[in-house]
């Protein structure tokens, strides 16, 4: 299982580089050589020995608890990659590394028309490997589950209903009453003392930098090769200073998961982050709850004064924390607020499961989306950059990612709830720059365990109760309301 790790991240690494430093031209040859080891790393996960041993253990008595949930989980796993062929696997990846290339182009050219037969091609691909792998109601359902197991239509319909019927009032309330500003994140600020300030960040989140780094990349994302190096990437808009500090929070939130997983069981499923709701879970609960927090600002507010003294120098602490909490629709998802942040998951949500089941063609996506964006959140899109090529997701081939950033945030505002229960005086130790206390309950509670519970399981285990849209309803109404002087 480790040898097959070591290929799959020699696979990462190769995928950092082509996001971050690869020369233009390496493009063609780097999709031959990822189609290549994705080939031979596929050859190894299915094997027969390694099913037999699989097989032979999973009957085995007399086995402790992580062992059996690795033998089970490896086990599922094998059965899982046996679905697919060794021509299917190297297909789909040489097309994911021509699709983000052509990605790329489009949107650096604002081309829709230019990634249109490529997204094509992915999409029939993702539908063929929904059909590979089989599912009960939805081919999206079989997409779902390799990012959230578990996760069905049936069930996700329910909570985005909830976020059309709950939010979608909340939102119009924000929006009747007297608006703040954030005009003062939208003067030109030096990239250079952007990048430094975003450090100082990571470094008090206790990001380990002996075992990682940060560079810059078109959209920002973290990817891990081992808990001992862990990448993060930010994005910086000279204009807009919130960019940068929420995706360093972000990604520091990612990068921190990664590292907290126990290097012991590399290779196997209990050294593996459990899903990606659990995933954007740790990255949202750092950007929002804690990095958008009045606490947070306390401890942080006078140092980024004193990197941009004379932006802020007339900007008082209680404008600045109102400001960077403004609900306002926005066409791009990652520089939207967390309330409206939603209704652009509920459009990719919709968008992937029409795309799934043929209803949806990639050639009218555009002119979709921008409907979509019309009805949801009341926005003209201008162009298709800011559009339907914001996002690197589905060049990569990651049909069903979506919906876990909501996912996400729900189990945040209930993970963060639980938290402030069982750290005494959190708040306080936020206050005072102290991260770690929170950082600790996060290493206990969720990252020690790897993927010996499911995600389910691991809520229970940590709030005693399922997923519960109200934590996350609660923790928003409470905060906007004092905001926006709303009554509850």
């Amino acid at each position: 299982m480790a040898r097959i790790a070591d290929l799959e991240y020699t696979l990462a690494v190769m995928g950092w580089d082509q996001e971050t430093y690869m020369p233009e031209k390496g493009a063609d040859f780097r999709a031959q050589q990822t189609s290549t080891l994705s080939g031979i790393a596929h050859g190894m996960s299915i094997d027969k020995e390694l099913g037999d041993i699989l097989k032979k253990l999973h009957k085995k008595k007399g086995l402790d608890k992580k062992q059996q949930r690795n033998i089970d989980e490896s086990y599922k796993d094998y059965k899982q990659s046996k679905k697919y062929t060794t021509e299917f696997v190297e297909l789909l990846s040489k097309t994911t590394s021509e699709c983000f290339q052509a990605w790329q182009k489009a949107k650096t050219t604002n081309n829709f028309k230019l990634y249109v037969p490529h997204l094509t091609k992915m999409v029939d691909l993702k539908r063929k490997e929904a059909d590979l792998l089989g599912y009960k109601k939805h081919p999206y359902d079989a997409l779902l589950d390799q990012h959230e197991p578990g996760a069905t239509v049936a069930f996700l319909d329910v909570l985005f209903k909830d976020v059309r019927e709950q939010l979608v009032v909340f939102v119009k309330k924000i929006a009747a009453a007297k608006q703040n500003s954030d005009a003062f994140a939208h003067k030109h600020y030096d990239k250079d003392k952007q990048w430094k300030f975003g450090i100082d960040l990571l470094k008090q989140m206790n990001f380990d930098f002996e075992a990682g780094r940060q560079d810059i990349s078109m959209h920002p994302f973290t990817t891990s090769f081992s808990s001992q190096d862990v990448r993060v990437t930010t994005k910086i808009i000279e204009n807009n200073l919130k960019s940068m500090i929420w995706s360093c929070i972000h990604e520091g939130g990612h990068a921190l998961y990664e590292q907290g997983l126990p290097k012991e069981q590399y290779g196997l499923p209990c050294g593996e982050a459990i899903s990606l709701g659990i995933h954007e879970s740790q990255s949202r609960m750092w950007e929002n709850n804690v990095g958008r927090g009045l606490p947070y600002w306390k401890a942080n507010y006078k140092r980024l004064q004193a990197y941009f003294p004379e932006h802020l120098k007339n900007v008082s602490l209680d404008q600045f924390y109102k400001g960077i909490n403004l609900v306002k629709p926005s066409p791009v998802r990652i520089e939207a607020d967390e309330v409206t942040y939603h209704f652009h998951i509920l459009v990719r949500y919709e968008i992937e499961k029409a795309l799934m089941d043929g209803s949806l063609k990639v050639a009218d996506l555009a002119e979709y989306w921008n409907a979509q964006y019309k009805k949801y959140l009341g926005i003209t899109i201008k162009s298709d950059a800011e559009g339907v090529l914001q996002d690197v997701h589905w060049s990569h081939g990651s049909i069903g990612y979506f919906p876990t950033y909501s996912l996400g945030s729900f189990y945040a505002a209930q993970f963060y709830h639980q938290a402030n229960k069982d750290v005494k005086g959190l708040q306080q130790h936020i206050e005072k720059s102290n991260m770690l206390p929170l950082l600790k309950w996060l290493r206990e509670k969720i990252h020690k365990h790897g993927k010996f519970y499911t995600a389910e399981e691991l809520c229970i285990h940590v709030t005693g109760e399922k997923l519960n849209f109200k934590y996350f309803m609660n923790y928003a109404t409470d905060k906007y309301s004092a905001i926006y002087n709303l009554k509850k």
